[in-house]
């Protein structure tokens, strides 16, 4: 029980370490290929989407390689290793081109190394607490998320450089974590079952599981990666570490407020939970849309907060699934391909510009995901009729 108890807090762990590297040098590239590189929000849209595009491929390669052999579950503590090695090329980058092709080497490693950490923790904990430990691994992921974007706001006189050299050192850390933590877990890390358990019966099929994330990561698009730092200091006017500090600390309450529903999941009402996270979703990038800092803030926290709730819950659900490692891996997938999607139409639509309704000022770019927000109502309201 120690074992397990200590394997669990050190992948707990490795998601701070992680993420605390990750949001360093998030932000650190954004601003340089904008400012340095001279890249268009366009270029900028494609460097997030090249790193989410890698990591969805790799994401289902890494489920099922893991169901192939247990033993490759260490390759993800491996890629972690190159993650801290690659983030060193930045700084000698001269076009935005090459920061493309570092974004898919970062993305084809952390698409090896996180769903293979979020399968081990969801497999190894408790079924009458998964969901909660599942949530709290990512509330440390976006306290480390706060953390990353405060320490870039102070770290901007170390220049890209330096900057790199301080996330490197947190991915070696991590890397470290996931080693020793997959060995303390190794005997309760089971890839695929025989047949199903009663575990399997899920409120919610994995098939729904599956669509729902596809449409809640597409509409949160605009919240993650380099166009989410750029789209907040140029709509509202804001410094760079102004907007990031503001970024990660909307992250964090979002969140910190997610524990809050995987209690409920625990107890049997994931299918209630996921009906209002899917709500909140559709709502968010209308909200966001609206030109003051108050509704972009709100809309941002929303969508944060409705795609932290969903992760650990559809984690915990899958956990139980006969093909637990390849569901995990699958559900990663499908996220990263509908982020890429939802980014890709963000910053092609941002040369829209704003449009004004009722004298409320409004950017384009977020108002055409209305239709993608009415399919996830509809979803939601199919869910809530049925028994």
């Amino acid at each position: 029980m120690k074992k397990q108890g200590l394997g669990i807090a050190l992948l707990i762990a490795s998601a701070f370490t992680g993420t605390l590297a990750f949001r360093l040098a998030v932000p650190a590239v954004a601003f340089y290929t904008r400012d340095i590189l001279k890249a268009s929000m366009v270029n900028i849209s494609v460097i997030s989407a090249s790193f989410i595009l890698a990591r969805s491929l790799s994401a289902l390669f890494s489920g099922l390689l893991l169901e192939k052999r247990k033993s490759l579950v260490y390759l993800g503590a491996l890629a972690m290793t190159g993650n801290a090695l690659a983030v060193n090329l930045y700084p000698f980058t001269s076009s935005w081109i090459h920061v493309v092709g570092i974004k898919l080497m970062n993305g084809f490693l952390n698409g090896i190394a996180w769903p293979i950490a979020q399968f081990v923790i969801a497999v190894s904990s408790p079924k009458e607490i998964r969901s909660r430990v599942t949530a709290l691994y990512f509330i440390f992921g976006n306290f480390a998320g706060l953390l990353g974007n405060y320490t870039y706001a102070l770290t901007q006189e170390f220049g890209l450089k330096g900057q790199m050299y301080l996330a490197s050192f947190f991915f070696f850390l991590t890397a470290l974590c996931m080693l020793l933590s997959y060995w303390l877990l190794y005997e309760k890390i089971v890839p695929k079952r025989e047949k199903d358990t009663k575990e399997g019966k899920a409120p919610v099929d994995a098939k729904k599981i599956l669509i729902l994330s596809a449409l809640i990561s597409f509409l949160a698009a605009f919240t993650s990666g380099e166009i989410t730092y750029v789209y907040v200091a140029e709509t509202l006017n804001l410094d760079r570490g102004t907007a990031a500090t503001l970024i990660g600390l909307i992250g964090f309450i979002a969140t910190l407020l997610a524990y809050i529903p995987s209690k409920f999941a625990d107890l049997g009402n994931e299918r209630k939970v996921i009906i209002a996270v899917s709500i909140l979703a559709g709502v968010s990038p209308i909200l966001a849309a609206v030109k003051n800092p108050i509704t972009v803030f709100l809309g941002i926290l929303m969508a944060i907060f409705a795609a932290q709730t969903f992760r650990p819950i559809s984690r915990s659900l899958l956990a139980s699934a006969k093909r637990a490692s390849a569901a995990i891996g699958g559900i990663n997938a499908v996220r990263n391909i509908s982020t890429t999607a939802g980014q890709l139409v963000f910053g092609l639509a941002y040369s829209l510009g704003e449009v004004a309704i009722l004298g409320i000022v409004l950017k384009a770019a977020l108002l055409i995901f209305a239709p993608v927000s009415l399919l996830l109502f509809g979803i939601a309201m199919m869910l809530n009729g049925k028994k």
